[in-house]
C-alpha cells in the first residue's frame, strides 16, 4: 500500500497517535501518589502500554505504522523496560535524546548519500515540492533534532538528575514545551516549502514526529 493509497485520517487522530502516549505519561506521573520514583515507574509502564496502543491504532486506521512511530515506540519499550527493571528513571529520561539523535543521524546519512530519507521517515509527501525543497527541509529537521536532543539532556539533567528526583518539570516540558516547539517548527517550514512548489491545501497539516 503506497502513501497515496493509504486511508486518510484526521489531524486530531494523527496528533493523538503521535502525542497521546506522552500525554498518558504526564497524567499518570502527575496524578499518581507515592514517592517520586514510584510515580515515575507507574507513568513509564502506562507510557509503554499507550505506545503499543498508538501503534495498533495507526495500523488499524491507516493500514501501516510509520517508520518514526516504529522507532519511537520500540525505544519506549526498550528504555521503559530498563527503567522498570533497574528502578532507575535515568533510562526513560534519556530516551528522547536517543530518539532525536537517531532521527538526526538518519537524515544526515541521507544527505551524505543523496537519499531522500526524510519523506520516508515522516511518512508523507509534500505535493509539488522540488528536490531542493526536500533537501533544505531535511537539513532543517536534522538541525532541529540535534537541538531537541541537547535540550532534553539539559532539562532532565538540570531539574531531575537523580532517580529519586521528582521528574514533574521534565514531564511537563516534554508535553508543554517539546510538543509546541515541534509544531511551531513544522509550520515554520511551510513558507519555505511554498517557495519550492508546495501546493497548499492538499495536505492539511505538516507531519510531526511522535514525541517521547
Amino acid at each position: 500500500m503506497t502513501s497515496s493509497t493509504r486511508p486518510k485520517i484526521g489531524a486530531g487522530l494523527r496528533l493523538a497517535i503521535d502525542i497521546g502516549p506522552l500525554a498518558v505519561f504526564f497524567l499518570v506521573n502527575t496524578l499518581a501518589g507515592g514517592p517520586a520514583l514510584a510515580k515515575l515507574l507507574a507513568a513509564t509502564a502506562a507510557f509503554m502500554v499507550a505506545s503499543v496502543v498508538a501503534m495498533i491504532v495507526s495500523r488499524v486506521k491507516t493500514g501501516h505504522i510509520s517508520p518514526m512511530l516504529w522507532i519511537s515506540g520500540t525505544l519506549v519499550l526498550v528504555f521503559g523496560g530498563l527503567t522498570l527493571y533497574f528502578h532507575d528513571g535515568t533510562f526513560i529520561k534519556m530516551k528522547p535524546t536517543f530518539v532525536y539523535s537517531m532521527f538526526a543521524a538518519i537524515l544526515a546519512f541521507g544527505l551524505a548519500t543523496g537519499r531522500p530519507l526524510l519523506q520516508q521517515l515522516l511518512d508523507t509527501a509534500y505535493p509539488g515540492v522540488d528536490a531542493a525543497g526536500w533537501r533544505q527541509l531535511t537539513i532543517n529537521w536534522a538541525i532541529f533534532f540535534v537541538f531537541m536532543a541537547g535540550l532534553n539532556e539539559s532539562v532532565w539533567r538540570y531539574t531531575a538528575p537523580l532517580s529519586s528526583d521528582d521528574p514533574a518539570f521534565w514531564a511537563g516540558f516534554k508535553l508543554w514545551g517539546a510538543v509546541p516547539l515541534t509544531l511551531i517548527f513544522a509550520f515554520a517550514n511551510v513558507p519555505m516549502l511554498m517557495k519550492h512548489g508546495l501546493k497548499v491545501g492538499e495536505d492539511e497539516t505538516p507531519p510531526i514526529p511522535p514525541e517521547g
